[in-house]
């Protein structure tokens, strides 16, 4: 009988899990009730429109004013000089002056949509399940709240204004130059064809070029965040040229992206070349016939040939904005992809009064390669602390993230008091569960702010007291303003082991049943190691701990320890169990032991 086949690990892309491009049908809801929110956005947008298409017909009347001039400079007709330069300088001022204000109310409605949007987008992703944004990957929702919010401001300041007031300057156009002779209106209809098909075989090529190119700079986004990131595993493991070589693939992918988005708009420009020289040559032609005629004045069709010139100009920047347009149009999608679908909050599962026991059972998962951890089954007792140790890369970070909920397994269940992690509404799993990492953030505002994001309701007394149970009132009392200190980015720059002693107050404050440590005290080194370590013990003690031990004296005072290689769980037991086989984990202990006594510690 032949042994069972360990079925392969599924497969996943790159970008198979990346957020989704919103539909036509998405963008215009969005963009509609976006609109609605903004305080008079629907009359100030209206009023745009009307100061745009007001500033395009005065600017409409100056090539009609220069062709009287010509009228009179040539004796035909007697019309006062300085009356038409008076009129002609109006005109232009006007028509200046009327687009800068559309163009002021356009640029207010559209920044507030798009702040509104880029908003809501985060708030949504801060909204998702934690392991659907990291499937998606951090540098995918980076770039469309970044590059993607910076490309759709440009196209709307950039488009809108020109497209209103090309609109009523091709209209205004048309109308003055049928109310001189229905000949001229020949010269848009046979134009007009050139224009439609070349702009037809633009919007057949440009749309998926363009999203392929947004696509390429989210990739590069998070080929660059995780080379940030992960420095110190990548200085660790010796990884510079190769990040800098993914790092370079991506970027170059992005130039090849954009040169071929870009070729669709050189393709265009040939296009709209030969229209140009089609449009003049047909209007010189019925000038010069009807001023052979006697039908109009030279100054006549003087104007006519500039309002022609004119038309060309909008015909122009039309076709020309399609490039923004489309590229507005690919980051507006990958924006409005975000929120389109906002997540349905978890209704709470009914898991009752927090108990703080854990159960895998045949937990396998995979990043789309082979399998990072199988078959992986143990189960912690409320109050126990059970610590992963290994070689690097044995699986133990990604086990710690499956018990998070930050991963989903891809085979078994991750329970916690009896129900998968992933099924817990928001208010169970704090409740539950949480998790210190080796890298933490402290976010930007007051040392107060700070610590009571765990627990909003807290006194400074409780803040004090949570400080002092993981030892960090040796560096809180050297600031000057006690908890109104500024810290985090715009204030005072913790070190290391003050910001994970703030992460683990933090926890404190929470006062979960069960929390995952993984190497959450790496970061100390060998002068804040022992602070550090007592402050873990404080938080682990009387509730369940899953620890990834960095330091196997920290392991060592677990109450069981899981030694993990090549993603399996290979030994199991108490320190002192462990000790006496001739296993792993005892070798690693030795030269644990060996390097501390060579240390001196």
């Amino acid at each position: 009988m032949s042994a069972p086949v360990d079925p392969a690990p599924p497969v996943k892309g790159d970008t198979a899990l990346r957020f989704p491009l919103a539909t036509f049908g998405q963008v215009r809801h969005e963009v509609a009730t976006q609109l609605r929110r903004v305080r008079h956005g629907r009359p100030a947008l209206l009023a745009a429109v009307l100061l745009l298409s007001l500033g395009a017909w005065a600017t409409v009347t100056v090539p009609q004013l220069m062709g009287r001039i010509v009228d009179v400079v040539t004796g035909t007709s007697s019309q006062p000089f300085w009356q038409l330069g008076v009129a002609l300088f109006g005109a232009a001022v006007t028509g200046a002056v009327l687009s800068a204000g559309g163009f002021y109310l356009v640029s207010r409605v559209a920044e507030r949509v798009i702040a509104n949007l880029r908003q809501d987008m985060v708030g949504t992703a801060l909204g998702l399940p934690t392991h659907r944004v990291e499937d998606a990957g951090s540098g995918d929702l980076v770039s469309r709240s970044t590059d993607d919010v910076s490309e759709l401001s440009t196209a709307v300041t950039e488009t809108v204004p020109i497209l209103t007031g090309s609109v009523f300057t091709l209209a205004a156009t048309v109308i003055a130059l049928f109310a001189l002779d229905w000949q001229f209106l020949l010269v848009p209809l046979l134009v007009a064809p050139v224009y439609y098909l070349a702009a037809r075989l633009y919007l057949r090529r440009a749309p998926g070029r363009y999203a392929e190119e947004r696509a390429a700079m989210a990739e590069r986004a998070h080929r660059v965040l995780e080379a940030i990131r992960g420095r110190a595993t990548v200085r660790a493991f010796s990884m510079e040229d190769r990040m800098h070589h993914e790092i370079a693939n991506a970027s170059w992918n992005v130039v090849t992206k954009g040169i071929r988005a870009r070729t669709t708009m050189l393709i265009l420009n040939v296009w709209m070349l030969i229209a140009e020289f089609g449009m003049l040559a047909l209007t010189l032609i019925i000038g010069y016939h009807l001023v052979g005629g006697g039908t109009l004045t030279v100054g006549a069709v003087t104007g006519a040939v500039l309002m022609v010139i004119r038309l060309r100009g909008p015909l122009n920047m039309v076709m020309r904005v399609l490039d923004v347009v489309q590229s507005g149009y690919a980051s507006l999608a990958r924006i409005v992809g975000v929120v389109a679908d906002p997540p349905v909050p978890v209704p709470d599962v009914g898991a009752g009064t927090p108990l703080g026991r854990v159960e895998l059972r045949g937990v396998s998962f995979s990043y789309g390669g082979g399998w990072a951890v199988r078959d992986i089954d143990f189960t912690v007792e409320p109050g126990q602390t059970v610590a992963i140790v290994g070689v690097s890369g044995a699986g133990k970070t990604t086990v710690a993230a499956l018990l998070a909920g930050l991963l989903v397994p891809d085979r078994g269940e991750v329970l916690v008091d009896d129900h998968p992690v992933s099924s817990l509404s928001d208010r169970e799993r704090i409740a539950r569960l949480a998790t210190v990492s080796q890298e933490v953030h402290v976010f930007s505002g007051t040392l107060r702010q700070d610590l009571t994001l765990a627990r909003p309701d807290a006194t400074d007394d409780q803040l004090l007291t949570a400080l002092d149970r993981v030892h960090a009132r040796g560096w809180f009392g050297r600031l000057a303003d006690g908890l109104d200190t500024v810290v985090g980015a715009r204030g005072i720059h913790l070190d290391p082991v003050a910001a994970q002693q703030l992460a683990l107050a933090r926890v404190l404050l929470l006062d979960p049943a069960i929390v995952v440590m993984d190497e959450a005290t790496a970061e100390a080194g060998s002068a804040g190691a022992g602070a550090l370590e007592d402050a873990a013990d404080e938080v682990t003690r009387d509730r369940s701990a899953v620890v990834v031990a960095h330091r196997l004296d920290q392991a060592s005072r677990a109450d069981r320890i899981l030694v993990m290689d090549s993603g399996r769980i290979v030994e199991s037991g108490t320190h002192d169990q462990l000790l006496t086989r001739d296993g792993i984990y005892r070798r690693l202990w030795t030269a644990w032991s060996a390097g501390r006594r060579a240390a001196g510690r």
